[in-house]
């Protein structure tokens, strides 16, 4: 008879122990498991979004402006020097180094105009970059020709147009071609019309007010390529938008050291729970161990058949709490990120990791326990019986 043999007849006469030590594993490497799953999750579907979504470098003149503000209440501000972008500039930005993670280029042509008694910002843009750049329109209506325009939900209502209604725009006569659904944004206050026909009527050929990037992913240099399109554009200031990624992902690295605390603890916990009941199964087993030593097993064949035990409980534990700590984090998806597939690709080094750490905490808990057993004296266990 092998020690395994001996280890697995011995889970097997005591199943309500081997349960114990079973499930106290379980919850620990499942919770592991299931925070360390949800957060790369989400990690993942952040860098996805900065992928595809929206532009996040922004191309400003460069200007020397003292802002009046404070409190959120702007007095003005005093402007020296400030130079317009060429769009024929633009073109050096195809030129940098890291050009191919540049997903699209928007420039824009921004100026107030007169609708009837209101007042409204017009952007001229350019509609074939504006559908990587602004993923979130959903347009009611056509993109505009050359003499038509679309408006933002705010604008059309308050300007009280539709679709097929025309407008008087510095004598310019232009149809409303279509409606942007509400977007939340800024976007839903503006009048949006071809990049040329903003130029003509706000007089700026070949100039521009601004221009979108779209090129922060999760593996593009930002910092470098603002640097990148600052060097070819001297006459522009050359921002990347990455404030509110930032402090989302920085939520994120807090959260999962938290996570890293609250598991660590868990783990604990389910360490205690082996020792004590694999304490408690060598105390109830010293006549069996009495015979052991008795007929021959040497303190290393004890310490191995305890050994084994935790082994094979903690081997199990391992592959449970991966599937159950994987099924928790789906469904936490679920509940808590709504916009989330709940897709969670299968990590085999996760899987490898919580086995391992299944057997680490086992067997490290079920040291002592073994030891005191090789050292139970064979007289006296015999003596008992």
């Amino acid at each position: 008879m092998t020690l395994k043999t001996i280890s697995i007849r011995n889970l097997l006469r005591r199943k309500g122990k081997a349960g114990f030590v079973l499930a106290g594993l379980v919850v620990g490497v499942s919770t592991v498991v299931g925070i360390l799953s949800f957060v790369e999750a989400m990690t993942s579907d952040i860098n996805h979004k900065l992928e595809q979504y929206g532009a996040n470098i922004l191309i400003v003149p460069r200007t020397e402006n003292l802002a009046l503000s404070y409190g959120g209440l702007t007095l003005g501000g005093v402007s020296f020097e400030m130079q317009e972008i060429q769009e024929q500039e633009l073109t050096r930005v195809s030129t940098i180094k890291n050009s191919k993670n540049i997903a699209a280029l928007g420039p824009l042509v921004l100026g107030v105009v007169h609708v009837g008694t209101h007042k409204a910002l017009m952007a001229g843009v350019d509609f074939k970059a504006a559908r990587i750049l602004k993923p979130w329109w959903h347009l009611k209506g056509t993109v505009p020709e050359e003499n038509g325009v679309i408006l933002g939900a705010e604008s059309a209502r308050i300007l009280n147009l539709g679709i097929g209604d025309r407008i008087a725009i510095r004598n310019k006569k232009l149809v409303v071609s279509g409606v942007l659904q509400s977007t939340g944004s800024q976007d839903d206050q503006l009048i949006f019309t071809r990049l040329v026909t903003a130029q003509s009527i706000f007089n700026k050929n070949g100039r521009i007010s601004m221009a979108e990037v779209a090129a922060l992913c999760k593996d593009c240099p930002i910092d470098a390529m603002v640097k990148q399109i600052s060097d070819v554009l001297p006459g522009a200031k050359v921002m990347a938008i990455q404030q509110v990624v930032k402090s989302r992902m920085e939520t994120l690295a807090q959260f999962k050291k938290f996570s890293f605390g609250i598991s660590g603890v868990i783990l604990l916990i389910g360490s205690l729970v082996v020792l004590v009941t694999m304490m408690g199964s060598v105390r109830e087993r010293t006549d069996e161990i009495g015979i052991f030593r008795a007929i021959g097993f040497r303190k290393r064949h004890i310490m191995g058949i305890v050994f084994m035990e935790a082994a094979i409980v903690s081997g199990l534990a391992g592959i449970i709490g991966y599937f159950a700590g994987f099924g928790v984090a789906k469904a936490a998806l679920k509940v808590f990120s709504e916009n989330h597939s709940g897709h969670i690709p299968f990590s085999i080094e996760l899987a490898v990791g919580a086995v391992v750490t299944a057997l680490i905490v086992g067997l490290i808990s079920s040291a002592y326990p073994a030891v005191m057993a090789s050292r139970l004296d064979p007289n006296e266990a015999l003596r008992s019986l």
